[in-house]
């Protein structure tokens, strides 16, 4: 299919020509819309890029997806369908409202920290306002100031970069207002933190690696220059080794992949990826196994073992943080480290809720990773 030249990743030129047809009622209420695989086809992408457009779609609320099925276009409520009732400038006042500004979040992260703030929020009798910002800092201030000139009582943010906050974040620590940063935090400023024990959950993974055998494991992530958990996920697989008495070989890490970033998810930085991940692993063929410090960095290793005829996990294990739990006929359960995202979403409303009634709260909270076997690792081939 051809699609109009642009510098936006092709997963949002997908997204935007679904939208596009679901507006113009080409695919109606119920209709079934194209499947990953049809779209990937049509489009002449990866199912990575196709997967993450229909994600934002369901994300968005214009369609559902049904596992073995298919995706449908959402059908509206009677309640949706009633007219608006007249808006008022005035909020409830016995109704807290709480801000979410959210980086992004899809299937493989994110998704169950916005469910966590909505069954809290549910429970308290608060009402959150969600924005996203992509990964652009411009976006994130946009949001927090929108939502500051709305009334919110306070704000969650899953910040855009994990070393250089903009100056909206420092006036809220300033003023203490209610904030609460989740799954990162920043060095220097006392604002209230959310997120896993990025440390001790990848010494985890590296014992069990140890466990089963191996000794030369290679590390991929993006530059850790913009997120102090790929920093601590680097400390802890540091760590890992040290238990052992061993000394990690830096050699093995890549830590130069760019496609999961944001506003860089596109068929093009994809494809370089894997064929970065390929070389490094034709100029180590001691690495066993490999250590990915999110999911989408280990769907990238696993197209590129299997492009090198290679098997997983005969060949090279494959272990990442989070792996989708979900019964989808192409899924693949990776070894992963399973994140309480949930938790964290539901911890920071209970704390934005404590700061308003100045109670004590934990400036940095650290919640533990489940290790969960998947397919993608075994023991050394002997």
């Amino acid at each position: 299919m051809e699609v109009e030249k642009t510098n936006k990743p092709m997963y949002e030129q997908i997204y935007n020509d679904l939208c596009e047809r679901i507006a113009k009622q080409h695919y109606r209420e119920g209709d079934r819309v194209p499947s990953e695989k049809e779209l990937a086809d049509s489009y002449n992408v990866s199912r990575i890029t196709s997967k993450k457009a229909l994600e934002l779609l369901a994300n968005d609320g214009l369609i559902v997806r049904l596992p073995g099925r298919g995706s449908f276009v959402r059908k509206e409520t009677d309640q949706e369908k009633q007219p608006a009732t007249k808006p008022t400038a005035q909020k409830d006042m016995n109704r807290l409202l709480i801000g979410l500004v959210m980086t992004d979040f899809d299937y493989s992260y994110g998704t169950h920290i916005v469910h966590g703030v909505e069954e809290a929020a549910r429970e308290h009798e608060c009402f959150p306002i969600i924005r996203r910002t992509m990964g652009v800092v411009e976006n994130e201030v946009k949001a927090i100031k929108e939502l500051l000139q709305l009334g919110v009582d306070g704000l969650i943010v899953f910040p855009a970069q994990g070393k250089y906050f903009n100056e909206e974040i420092l006036k809220l620590v300033i003023n203490k207002f209610p904030l609460v940063l989740i799954d990162r935090y920043f060095k220097g400023i006392a604002a209230t933190s959310i997120s896993t024990d990025n440390v001790q959950a990848t010494k985890k993974a590296i014992r069990y690696l140890f466990e089963i055998g191996h000794r030369h494991i290679g590390l991929i992530s993006p530059p850790p220059i913009d997120t102090t958990a790929i920093e601590e996920r680097m400390d802890g697989f540091i760590e890992g080794y040290d238990e052992k008495g061993l000394a990690v070989n830096k050699a093995l890490w890549a830590t130069d992949l760019t496609s999961t970033l944001p506003n860089a998810f596109s068929q093009e930085n994809i494809r370089r990826d894997i064929e970065k991940v390929k070389e490094h692993l034709k100029k180590n063929p001691k690495i066993t196994a490999l250590f990915a410090v999110e999911y989408n960095l280990a769907l990238i290793a696993k197209k590129a073992i299997e492009e090198l005829q290679l098997k997983i996990p005969e060949d090279i294990s494959i272990i990442s943080f989070d792996s989708p739990e979900f019964p989808l006929q192409d899924a693949y359960l990776f070894t992963h480290l399973k994140q309480q995202e949930k938790e964290i979403g539901r911890k920071a409303v209970e704390n934005i809720l404590k700061m308003k009634t100045h109670s004590s709260v934990s400036p940095k909270q650290l919640l533990d990773a489940e290790l969960v076997i998947g397919e993608s690792t075994t023991h050394v081939k002997k």
